[in-house]
């Protein structure tokens, strides 16, 4: 079996693509699995790291705001689909999988134009327009939420929700040891806020707000602040002895499993590790996203009572108070915990791959 994989950008793009490459190599070891990032993005990084062959376009996004600057954006788009088309050519998949992300939409065309089957994974509950672009000759969409058929054929759409890290699901801590584990006293209420590697400015500055309600409350913080601004908002935490403030998380299995309340954008990939854990959660979808498409993610949880959302202009205003709401209210994080992982959908890395299956068979 060989396999194109082609996507990222973020990590809500590269970690289920790598569960994807994951689940096909344990049951095809001998599968020659082949994946096609942008140039300077991290999956250049993150893919051979997990022990992954990776190629890099040098593809770019259209900058929305400056359009002038897009006339390199072309020319980028041009020279990505002549080494697209070279690298579908001489790697000759029986698949190409697209996962979303500036490199999936050069590749999955020239699968296309070749005859290659290829499959989408849409993460998000509205589309971007690279797989709304792919979608009319793709095989199969594997989606997350209902309601995609406005966007897609609806008889090539297979709900298998969207992959998430492994060792997520298998820490084996109990969430008083999970605290404990990472220097916390496990008999008081723990936040974490995690707003994504680079950072999220207006969730660090809702945090920054709501540090005295936190404190006065007798809670916890474990405050991923990312790389942009982490000085500025580690030097704000050291000045309290119940928060810990960190660039970034390594062992998010464990900061999940000791967590009580998580604060979080709304990406796709993190949603799907909070319904899979059942985790009540106060999401600050990121306006500065294609399509709005995490607002779009988050009503899809607050509207069913699954989440509360706060829209990113009312966060720092908003935030301290619904701390203080949840953090007095256990019954209300336990109803937020029992509807978000009601919505969870398990073993969508297995369920994909099953289809990958299926297209190649035919």
């Amino acid at each position: 079996m060989k396999v194109l994989i082609s996507g990222g950008g973020t990590g809500g793009h590269i970690f289920p693509a790598l569960s994807i490459a994951n689940a096909i190599r344990r049951r095809h070891p001998d599968a020659e699995i082949l994946f096609v990032g942008a140039l300077g993005r991290m999956e250049m990084e993150r893919v051979p790291a997990a022990g992954y062959e990776i190629e890099g376009l040098p593809v770019a996004g259209f900058d929305r705001k400056r359009l002038w600057r897009n006339f390199g954006v072309l020319w980028k788009l041009w020279k990505s689909l002549r080494k697209a088309r070279r690298i579908v050519r001489e790697f000759e998949p029986d698949i190409a999988i697209g996962v979303g992300g500036y490199a999936s939409g050069p590749v999955l065309k020239q699968a296309q134009k070749r005859g290659v089957p290829t499959l989408l994974q849409e993460q998000n509950s509205y589309p971007g327009v690279t797989n709304k672009l792919l979608a009319p000759k793709a095989k199969a969409i594997c989606v997350a939420y209902d309601g995609l058929d406005r966007y897609f054929p609806a008889d090539r759409i297979i709900k298998t929700g969207n992959p998430v890290r492994k060792d997520l699901e298998d820490c084996t801590l109990t969430q008083e040891e999970a605290k404990r584990e990472l220097g916390f006293d496990p008999s008081r209420p723990l936040i974490l806020s995690v707003g994504g590697s680079l950072g999220a400015r207006t969730v660090n500055e809702a945090i920054a707000a709501s540090l005295d309600t936190i404190a006065g409350k007798g809670a916890q913080l474990m405050w991923q602040t990312g790389r942009y601004g982490a000085e500025q908002f580690q030097a704000i935490a050291g000045k309290y002895d119940n928060v810990k403030a960190t660039t970034f998380i390594t062992r998010m299995d464990l900061a999940y499993r000791a967590a009580d309340l998580v604060v979080s954008r709304a990406g796709a990939g993190t949603i799907s590790e909070l319904q899979i854990l059942g985790k009540p959660v106060i999401l600050i979808p990121s306006p500065n996203v294609a399509e709005d498409h995490q607002r779009h993610n988050a009503e899809a949880l607050s509207t069913r009572g699954a989440a509360v959302m706060i829209l990113d202009k009312d966060a720092v205003a908003t935030l301290p108070a619904e701390l203080s709401r949840l953090l007095d209210d256990p019954s209300a994080r336990e109803a937020l915990s029992a509807k978000i992982s009601a919505m969870a959908l398990r073993d969508s890395d297995e369920k994909i791959v099953d289809r990958i299956e299926e297209i190649i068979a035919r």
